[in-house]
């Protein structure tokens, strides 16, 4: 089993930065793909940005290319999402997401390829 706590969403105002923090509790955290998904009202949950066991791999959805940044830190069983330039179609609650790493890391970016989630944490970025 793996909990999962995000941290880190908030009101900002376009052009702004956060840093998302998710927080896995559980054993072996570093057997495990790390992925954010977010889900903006009346929308379906999308992929962010993937994070592979060892921390080699990333991968970012081209809506945050060249401004998300995914990292990991196996030391202390934390997943992040740095977030620049936002802009006001960011605004969703983002989810924090853990799959048993398959051994490669295709299917990263399907919601249900994933084993446990974080309750979310709520980014609004106002224009």
């Amino acid at each position: 089993q793996v909990q999962l706590v995000e941290s880190g969403g908030g009101l900002v105002q376009a052009g702004g930065s956060l840093r998302l923090s998710c927080a896995a509790s559980g054993r072996a955290f570093n057997s495990y793909d790390m992925g954010w998904f977010r889900q903006a009202p009346g929308k379906e949950r999308e992929f962010v940005a993937a994070v592979s066991w060892s921390g080699a791999s990333t991968d970012v959805a081209d809506s945050g290319k060249g401004r998300f940044t995914i990292s990991r830190d196996n030391a202390k069983n934390t997943v992040y999402l740095q977030m620049n330039s936002l802009k006001p179609e960011d605004t969703a609650v983002y989810y924090c997401a853990a799959r048993r790493a398959p051994g490669d890391f295709r299917g990263r970016r399907v919601s249900v390829n994933y084993d446990y989630w974080g309750q979310g944490t709520q980014v609004a970025v106002s224009s």
